[in-house]
């Protein structure tokens, strides 16, 4: 089923880094948006049919922004705002694409874990249970925003505190290797995987790249859509949960969950496979009751098609692959076609002088075939604006 009767209105609440994706696959749906946010500016706010400034707590706010949509999907991470968004839109009749108590639970690394621990689900060894070098997560908060790894005991009382508390702190073993990510939708007992996608790295942690279609082998990808199954099923999810693994030795280990819609993965598995995630999540709470839609069992001719994904910021001279933080920073921001020779970016090249930043989506019929591509790219990028540095880092050893 697809949401072509007329044109579709959602009202995205949020215009940072999940609400620049909301509106991004919004728009691929041919459907008008609405962006909520307290900021002006915000990255969003560029490319959305309309913007209003306000506050997801005032219900007067809400009337006047939201009034009119068919749909509301929050893209935001604040408890009291989505608390107040969800009884506006219970007061309204107007569908709210959020299940809160697995948000509230995925939001918590710890009572994740424990979560892990309850369904044997395959994670990292906690701390004290594990040796060192040790990876320490804020408890609440996405993205990379304050881990640290310590490899001594001393480094771990001095960096988290003088009493070496750890409460409020996430402390397990790190391990290498690779990350993948995985979106599942849908309610208990009905749940549809997307594509599998491979996430890269900054030298901060931060996701800087994501490319489709993965290398995982089939067991190992069949592996891990069991785990965001049995994940799913145990957080009683209503709605839509990404899942995040590690490879280590040659077996998955679940990093993370978030039942929220994401950044990043879901603009790559449209590309790839042509599903539009926020187009499944509409047609979710849309038509409670329904099968939970979902993309064909069979791919068409010519899918999935190759995808790199990634995030480049140019200043002083530089060009730097970095992660997505440099985009949650970003104003001005526009959707150009054949950017460079990228199939499409999100950028505010131009608009900032000699510092900008920019989101390259390079599509192309194979994996291989989108590398190469995305390497013509950035070559074209450092020839035509003359950039004498370019920097590709990952996180140290």
């Amino acid at each position: 089923m697809r949401l072509e009767a007329r044109r579709m209105k959602i009202g995205i609440v949020g215009g940072r880094l999940q609400g620049l994706e909301a509106v991004y696959l919004a728009r691929k749906a041919g459907w008008e948006t609405v962006v909520l946010d307290r900021e002006s500016g915000v990255p969003a706010a560029g490319i959305c049919d309309t913007f209003v400034q306000g506050d997801a707590v005032s219900e007067r706010d809400l009337d006047a922004a939201l009034g009119g949509v068919d749909l509301v999907l929050p893209a935001l991470e604040d408890m009291p705002s989505l608390q107040s968004l969800l009884r506006w839109s219970l007061r309204k009749g107007i569908p709210a694409a959020c299940d809160l108590e697995a948000f509230e639970l995925s939001a918590s690394k710890l009572a994740s874990d424990r979560l892990f621990s309850k369904l044997g689900v395959p994670a990292p060894a906690p701390w004290p249970g594990c040796p060192f070098p040790v990876i320490a997560k804020p408890d609440r908060g996405s993205g990379s925003r304050g881990i640290r790894v310590f490899r001594s005991a001393e480094e771990l009382e001095t960096g988290i505190g003088r009493s070496g508390a750890s409460e409020g702190w996430d402390i397990q073993e790190y391990l290498p290797g690779p990350s993948y990510s995985l979106e599942i939708l849908g309610s208990p007992g009905s749940y549809r995987v997307l594509q599998v996608t491979d996430l890269f790295m900054d030298r901060s942690w931060d996701c800087k790249r994501v490319v489709a279609p993965t290398e995982l082998e089939v067991p190992q990808v069949a592996a891990f859509e069991d785990l965001a199954r049995t994940l799913a099923e145990g957080a009683g999810l209503r709605g839509l949960m990404d899942v995040e693994v590690i490879l280590h030795d040659g077996r998955l280990k679940v990093l993370e969950i978030d039942a929220r819609l994401p950044s990043q993965t879901p603009t790559t598995v449209f590309w790839s496979t042509g599903v539009n995630l926020v187009e499944m999540l509409a047609q979710l709470f849309l038509a409670p009751g329904q099968p939970t839609p979902g993309p064909p069992e069979a791919p068409p001719p010519g899918w999935p098609r190759g995808v790199v994904y990634e995030h480049i910021q140019v200043r002083e001279g530089v060009l730097e692959v970095t992660g997505e933080h440099v985009m949650a920073r970003a104003h001005a921001l526009r959707l150009e076609e054949g950017f460079f020779g990228a199939t499409e970016a999100l950028t505010n090249y131009g608009a900032a002088g000699n510092e900008w930043v920019a989101t390259l989506v390079v599509a192309a019929e194979t994996r291989g075939e989108a590398l190469a591509r995305r390497e013509r790219v950035i070559t074209a990028i450092l020839d035509r604006e003359r950039i004498g540095l370019y920097r590709d880092l990952e996180p140290a050893p």
